[in-house]
């Protein structure tokens, strides 16, 4: 258990969940770390729970219910995250080592009544988070207000903007999402608010366009007050859940990466050195013994990403020949274009290879509408 995570809630009830949340219109936040850790934390990392960690549905009343009434150990992982995750913590502790916890939070539209099981079925994972952020979902379960149950902009717009209050002023965040709630949007958007890429009567505008409700609209203007003036986001990744076309989020700039599965974030994140070879050996294995994945799918995989230009001739070295040793792609397989050579390199991140010209931070994102 972290050092500075709460015990878990042993005692607490369904009936009481109040007692111990933060609650903030339809925001309820159950913080399990202290003022300090967060504080202290300079590098945090911000998941989607639904469909992006937990293979959770909310479409229907009939998947809100089963979200309600399934045991922890019921729950499902999306393929892959579990493994992902504990080995970010792993390189994130070796690399900060002597500090707190790992620095992770979690966003669900899941109802507040259940935070006993989430909270329990991430122990069971291995993964302590600093925090969960619940949607008060239940109260949308009648006449007029069903279309809440499924619309986030506004819920989720809260959340990041109260865990950048929280977090300390030059922190960098990751974050994690998929393309079933417009988490593209909705990250872009969160990092041109703290930005001030948008502000004042032009943001409220967007935001009433993207039928965020008066009480949210309310409280995201007053959380932009309290933000420091930069963008914190140093990373985007979509899990396409949906198998949305990854082209469509080009014109959120290349910070935005849309990823098939969890070893093409491994292959990233180690691009990014946030993984080790080992760890990205871990998640390939875990999709194909845990997963049923393939070797002709994860070659597919791997190629898509030079091909979108992504992972860059340098790491294809690096990795390529590790992932042959170990049997995870055959061992004459080839990749069917040569790999970019790196462009453009800030510490230990890749932001450009040679050929792409999309912005990594675009100056405008159309919102609104679809095309690039």
């Amino acid at each position: 258990m972290p050092s500075d995570a709460l015990q878990p809630y042993d005692l607490k009830t369904m009936r009481e969940w109040k007692k111990q949340a933060e609650i903030t219109g339809d925001v309820v936040f159950f913080n399990y770390a202290s003022d300090v850790a967060e504080k202290e934390a300079q590098e945090v990392y911000i998941w989607d729970l639904d469909k992006t960690y937990l293979d959770t549905r909310f479409e229907s009343l009939e998947g809100l219910f089963k979200a309600a009434v399934e045991k922890a150990f019921q729950k499902r992982n999306i393929p892959g995250t579990a493994t992902l995750v504990r080995a970010l913590r792993n390189s994130w502790q070796a690399k900060y080592s002597g500090l707190r916890d790992f620095p992770i939070f979690f966003i669900t539209a899941s109802p507040p009544q259940i935070e006993r099981k989430i909270h329990e079925k991430l122990n069971l994972d291995g993964i302590y988070p600093y925090g969960i952020f619940f949607k008060d979902n239940l109260k949308n379960l009648r006449p007029g207000r069903l279309r809440r149950l499924t619309h986030q902009i506004g819920y989720k717009l809260q959340a990041l903007l109260q865990v950048r209050v929280r977090l300390g002023e030059q922190v960098r965040l990751v974050l994690w999402g998929d393309d079933s709630e417009a988490d593209a949007i909705i990250y872009s958007l969160f990092a041109d608010i703290c930005s001030r890429r948008l502000e004042g009567s032009e943001l409220r505008k967007l935001l009433e366009a993207l039928l965020v409700t008066g009480q949210q609209l309310d409280v995201i203007m007053s959380l932009q007050s309290k933000t420091p003036d930069q963008d914190p986001v140093e990373k985007i990744y979509i899990n396409l859940e949906a198998d949305t076309d990854a082209e469509y989020y080009l014109k959120f700039g290349r910070r935005v990466l849309p990823t098939y599965n969890s070893f093409q974030a491994a292959l990233d994140l180690f691009q990014d050195q946030r993984l080790k070879d080992d760890q990205v050996v871990r998640v390939a294995k875990d999709l194909v013994e845990n997963y049923q994945f393939t070797r002709e799918e994860l070659e597919k995989s791997f190629d898509d990403l030079v091909r979108r230009q992504v992972i860059a001739a340098t790491t294809v070295e690096k990795i390529l020949p590790v992932l042959k040793e170990r049997g995870l792609v055959h061992p004459k397989f080839a990749l069917s274009m040569a790999p970019k050579p790196v462009a453009v390199q800030l510490g230990e991140r890749v932001i450009q290879l040679e050929g792409s010209f999309e912005p990594w931070v675009p100056e405008r994102i159309d919102y609104l509408h679809d095309y690039r």
